[in-house]
């Protein structure tokens, strides 16, 4: 239990942090990494270029600060950032080097301002909040052990299929090496890659959000090829997947993990989707039709064309065959055949006008996931129109965001 006195000052000094933020998120990085090299392969290499990484964790740090006396506050990015750290292998060891190393960061980038008291109290904050975080930690990793098909650490499977959905997504159907069981994932989870690159002088581990209804048999990841573009670098690992890896190879993975799944049972369900964020939401899709659910379905997705649009073919025949499910398509750039052969319904971005038209009239649990920029637009759409917080769930790709 922290000290009044320690709680007050954390979050007296927290908008300090926030002021700080990237400059505090990029030292801590060059300072990890210098002390311990073999933890960079627990980041995404691409997101400490591009400087999301950096800033998003001194964004957590910030709210973790501000909230340091209602960490009920904090429950739902505690659960999720305890499954990517279980999905990483992340363990109770790391955090005194973390924790120490992110007090030099604050100390170096805020100078005379973090005076002994602050430094202080910020470290008996994160250490409290790292025993919360390594308890939960410890019951993940030995829930995910005890169940049927589960297990820790990076488990092999070989590439048993290799389907193009469409031209920058591709689907990998994985299935164990051992021959053994596998923990169906929850609709909504991701698997966690590590992969050993040649020419790359590290290990790199990524998140692939599981793109098929749960089953006793295979996983399936769909992943979109990240090419270079307005000037961020082209992802390593999705080239990688694209470029150099075939049907019988092998493959190393965590256990399912993430905390955006379906969370009811009879309420009508809205899944939006922007770009390769279509991949949890076709978990979701197909486990709802498998499990022949009654309630309504309506599954919207975002994307530049059908050139880019992976498995619209699939989706739109699930609509024809359940009277229970509809699907709309939006185009931001259709060609003139797509035009003339209305093989979308709103040609554009998706706005609040158009929402409105193909929304359900009564109340329903909305999914979303996709680039950042698009959650946001979402996100403030469902607002306005009065879905509270609890019917509103969203996965981010990458670090931590904030959407709200």
């Amino acid at each position: 239990m922290l000290e009044p006195q320690t709680i007050e000052t954390v979050k007296a000094t927290a908008p300090a942090i926030q002021a700080n933020a990237a400059a505090i998120g990029n030292r801590f990085y060059e300072m990890l990494f210098e002390k311990a090299p073999e933890l960079r392969n627990m980041f995404n290499q691409t997101n400490q270029e591009t400087g999301v990484q950096p800033e998003a964790l001194a964004y957590s740090v910030y709210q973790a600060g501000a909230n340091i006396d209602r960490l009920e506050e904090l429950r739902p990015t505690i659960e999720r950032i305890a499954e990517k750290h279980r999905a990483l292998d992340v363990r109770p060891e790391h955090y005194g080097l973390v924790g120490e190393t992110l007090l030099e960061a604050v100390e170096e980038v805020l100078g005379d301002a973090a005076t002994p008291e602050i430094l202080d109290a910020w470290g008996e904050a994160y250490h409290a909040l790292a025993e919360i975080f390594i308890q939960k930690e410890a019951v993940k990793y030995e829930e995910v052990k005890a169940a049927r098909g589960g297990w820790t650490g990076y488990r092999p499977f070989y590439v048993a299929e290799k389907v193009p959905e469409s031209d920058v997504i591709t689907s990998f159907y994985l299935k164990p090496k051992d021959g053994k069981a596998i923990i169906p994932q929850q609709p909504g989870q991701y698997l966690t890659l590590q992969a050993d690159i040649e020419g790359e002088p590290y290990t790199h581990m990524r998140h692939y959000s599981l793109s098929d209804a749960p089953n006793e048999n295979y996983y399936r990841i769909s992943v979109k090829r990240e090419d270079s573009e307005n000037g961020n670098p082209a992802g390593i690992v999705s080239n990688y997947l694209h470029r150099d890896v075939n049907e019988g190879d092998v493959l190393l993975f965590a256990a399912p993990a993430g905390e955006f799944v379906i969370e009811t049972e009879e309420m009508p369900i809205v899944l939006i989707s922007g770009g390769v964020g279509v991949t949890p939401m076709m978990s979701m899709l197909n486990t709802l039709v498998q499990e022949d659910t009654k309630r309504n379905v309506t599954f919207i997705h975002a994307a530049d064309s059908s050139k880019v649009h992976a498995m619209k073919a699939h989706v739109e025949q699930l609509a024809d065959t359940y009277s229970n499910i509809e699907a709309y398509t939006c185009y931001s750039a259709p060609t003139e055949e797509e035009r003339t052969h209305k093989m979308f319904d709103k040609e554009g971005f998706i706005d609040a006008d158009w929402l409105e038209t193909v929304l359900p009239d009564e109340q329903a649990d909305f999914y979303f996931c996709g680039p950042i920029p698009f959650m946001k637009v979402v996100n403030e759409i469902l607002k306005d129109r009065g879905v509270p917080a609890e019917r509103r769930h969203y996965e981010v790709f990458g670090p931590e965001s904030t959407i709200e």
